[in-house]
């Protein structure tokens, strides 16, 4: 059997070059955009030759041959950079330090369309400021007894999963120093904002291309408001958001606070908003707090 490579670009959420092991035989996994999720044992022979690019990132480069069927593999281009991540750490923590004094244990709840990093961001907030981290997705699946949203869409309709998402952010609206992930379609319903404004709501603003990309990238199955479309999955992601989007976008306007991609893409000369990491994301969402406290 012949072992398949491609030339791809490794996320630093993905590796972090700390934890490379000494020893050189180890285990890569590689990122959900392949179809199947399997660990190929691999000899890691890493030499970093910083570069910086036109978005002042720095780049190294590792040679990666493959034991699996003594297939070889050529040189892979990989996004280091624990310079980056220091970095990007250090100001995570003065930005924390600036405002958590401000914030009195009220949480913070993330508002934005399916895909936008509520989770991921949230959970680098919350480590940041010393929060806890609390996904209302999660909370709605736990009450119910169900594993999933797209299953209680299925099983019991979208009225009763945003009846049980409102009774959700209820009971944490009486609750400190969370970050909270809300579902895409949390902000439809007034009482729901009115137990955000009990804390900060942070509107996580990702243009429509990029999410859709993003939920290509990784499938519907998880989307029940996407799900059950034929066709090429960007097109059908996009045309989908779009409409949510138009529906959607004046009550994501009541957030507190705003955090755009596009902003961020122009403050740091970026080209394209995909390579803005959720770090990034969450220093602009502590300096948006830091502007309305």
């Amino acid at each position: 059997m012949e072992a398949n490579f491609a030339q791809m670009q490794i996320s630093t959420a993905w590796i972090d070059t700390v934890k490379f092991p000494r020893i050189p035989t180890s285990f890569l996994r590689f990122s959900g955009r392949f179809k199947e999720h399997k660990r190929h044992q691999v000899f890691v022979s890493a030499q970093f030759r910083p570069v910086r690019d036109e978005n002042r990132h720095r780049w190294a480069s590792f040679q990666v041959s493959c034991s699996y069927n003594n297939s070889q593999v050529s040189t892979l281009e990989s996004e280091s950079l624990q310079d980056l991540l220091d970095e990007e750490a250090l100001i995570l923590k003065n930005k924390s330090q600036e405002i958590e004094p401000y914030l009195n244990g009220r949480c913070i709840y993330l508002v934005g369309m399916m895909g936008s990093g509520k989770t991921t961001v949230g959970k680098i907030l919350s480590r940041t400021i010393h929060y806890s981290f609390c996904d209302c997705d999660k909370l709605v699946e736990q009450d119910v007894g169900v594993p999933s949203v797209a299953e209680i869409f299925e099983i019991y309709g979208e009225d009763f999963f945003r009846d049980k998402e409102t009774e959700a952010l209820e009971k944490l609206s009486i609750e400190h120093r969370f970050v909270v992930s809300t579902g895409g379609g949390a902000v439809i319903r007034d009482e729901n904002w009115m137990y955000m404004s009990k804390g900060i709501s942070v509107w996580l603003d990702v243009p429509l291309e990029e999410l859709a990309q993003r939920i290509a990238a990784v499938g519907t199955k998880s989307r029940p408001l996407l799900d059950n479309e034929s066709g090429d999955a960007y097109t059908n992601a996009f045309r989908r958001l779009s409409t949510l989007f138009e529906k959607r976008h004046k009550a994501y306007e009541n957030a507190k606070a705003r955090v755009s991609l596009e902003n961020i893409a122009a403050k740091l000369g970026y080209k394209d908003v995909s390579n803005i990491t959720p770090a990034m994301i969450a220093i602009e969402a502590l300096e948006q707090i830091g502007n309305i406290l």
